[in-house]
């Protein structure tokens, strides 16, 4: 058998994974997860999981997009700072001013919008260790029915927590229909 990465419980329903998230988390385990067939409402405030920060990269990305934006328009438009073959093309349009950011705002609103979608997409990336083409899980016999009408609960033996034989018998505890090694 190869190198072990840690123990995997077995589920049939929803309410019996939900009381086991709670016990591991109550537990003090720190890296568990929990794979099911559809999301069940209440699991992140089982699991203890906070709210995630994929915001804060969205909230920046679009923060440099409008100032992009702008910044774009001003600089072609109304600075005084224009480039060498730049000299001389300052239209005056139906009288308008050079900048303002009532005509800025369109291109500033798309690239807020670009540079949000760019951002979450990288920080979700980030955050999830992505992309990460394997993970130990995929090999266990019985994956596959998380797709369909099992909940699975893993503890990966990089927990601090972790002992193999502790933790063998704190899952069958929770009585799961099964207790299985994952393989690295």
């Amino acid at each position: 058998m190869d190198k072990q990465h840690g123990l995997i419980a077995k589920f049939d329903t929803p309410a019996d994974i939900m009381h086991a998230a709670e016990k591991v988390r109550d537990a003090g385990f720190k890296k568990w997860d929990v794979i099911t067939p559809f999301p069940i409402h209440g699991m992140d405030p089982a699991m203890g999981l906070k709210r995630s920060v994929v915001g804060r990269f969205t909230i920046v990305g679009g923060t440099i997009g409008l100032t992009t934006g702008m910044l774009m328009i001003w600089f072609t438009g109304g600075s005084e700072l224009s480039l060498p073959f730049m000299e001389g093309y300052k239209l005056i349009v139906g009288g308008k001013p050079y900048f303002s950011p009532q005509f800025a705002f369109p291109v500033s609103y798309e690239l807020t919008i670009l540079f949000s979608a760019f951002a979450s997409i990288g920080g979700m990336f980030i955050l999830n260790k992505l992309p990460r083409h394997h993970h130990p899980v995929l090999k266990y016999k019985d994956v596959a029915q998380s797709s369909n009408d099992k909940f699975f609960l893993y503890i990966e033996n990089e927990d601090p927590q972790f002992d193999d034989e502790k933790t063998r018998a704190f899952l069958n505890d929770l009585e799961p229909v099964e207790v299985g090694e994952l393989e690295e």
